[in-house]
């Protein structure tokens, strides 16, 4: 399984691929970064941290329990994140993704040079399909219900694994009747879910896995980790990880993490496993 981009071929074949998360946002819950140079530093550091992707962000997605996230217009979201992005492409070749949900800033993203489009609404701009297809890059698409102000209003289902799996399975189908070449799926853990709708998405990770596309999990530091522990964000890195190897167990291809040397060498030995064969 292979993404074609056009910085390079991403291969989902021999090991976790790594997405660092780089939010250029004043109120992300975690780890933001309010300037174009110290985003910037932040992106090339994760480089040399391992990451394989860098996920530049413009506009936060935090839920209603860390204060409403605060919409902001394209406008604002471009000015935001392209220059963030024209830095990183003149100084890496690693493949950048753009975390939007509005196909005029996925467009102008894509030529400032990402390589991906990370929509956690999966379509919900009826022009982000049509962005993907005329660029071929890959769009990942990612359940939720509604918006960040109203997606924890939505969590009840009769049958969450059997209802996101649907989800995903329409958003596929939509996206290639509407001519995008290469996709992948995220579950969408902490959006539209509760505690225990989040770790039953986990447990089942492999059904996913199973959409015959690369499976993105995203589940660092997010408040099911560090609510189940007693802890707080900063205090969630463990549990990050924990569920990262689970993840990647269980078969996902691209794991979005804020740690990204700690999430690399956990997954590095987590592969050692799994690729072990037993000796003639």
């Amino acid at each position: 399984m292979k993404w074609t981009l056009s910085s390079g071929i991403l291969d989902f074949g021999t090991r976790a691929q790594i997405m660092g998360i780089l939010n250029v946002t004043p109120d992300s819950f975690y780890d933001r970064y309010g300037s174009v140079n110290a985003a910037v530093a932040r992106g090339l550091e994760m480089v040399q941290e391992g990451a394989d992707i860098l996920d530049v962000g413009g506009e936060s997605s935090r839920p209603p329990m860390y204060g409403e996230a605060v919409e902001v217009s394209c406008e604002e979201e471009c000015l935001r994140v392209l220059p963030v992005i024209e830095k990183l492409r003149e100084q890496t070749a690693v493949p950048i993704s753009i975390d939007t949900v509005k196909a005029e800033v996925a467009r102008r993203a894509l030529e400032a040079g990402a390589d991906i489009i990370n929509d956690i609404s999966a379509m919900a701009d009826d022009g982000m399909a049509e962005v993907a297809a005329k660029s071929e890059a890959p769009l990942i698409l990612m359940h939720r219900r509604g918006t960040p102000a109203t997606m924890q209003d939505n969590t009840d289902y009769v049958d969450l694994i059997g209802e996101v799996c649907s989800f995903l399975e329409e958003r596929i189908e939509r996206a290639r009747q509407a001519g995008v070449a290469q996709w992948g799926v995220d579950p969408g853990l902490g959006f539209s879910k509760t505690i225990e709708g989040n770790f039953l998405l986990l447990k089942h990770m492999q059904r996913f896995a199973n959409l015959d596309c690369p499976l993105l999990v995203g589940a660092s530091r997010k408040s099911f980790i560090w609510k189940t522990l007693g802890e707080t964000a900063e205090e969630a890195l463990e549990g990050s990880l924990a569920l990262a190897v689970l993840s990647r167990a269980a078969g996902a291809h691209i794991l979005r993490v804020h740690d990204v040397q700690a999430s690399c060498r956990a997954l590095r030995v987590a592969d050692a496993v799994l690729q072990a064969e037993v000796e003639s």
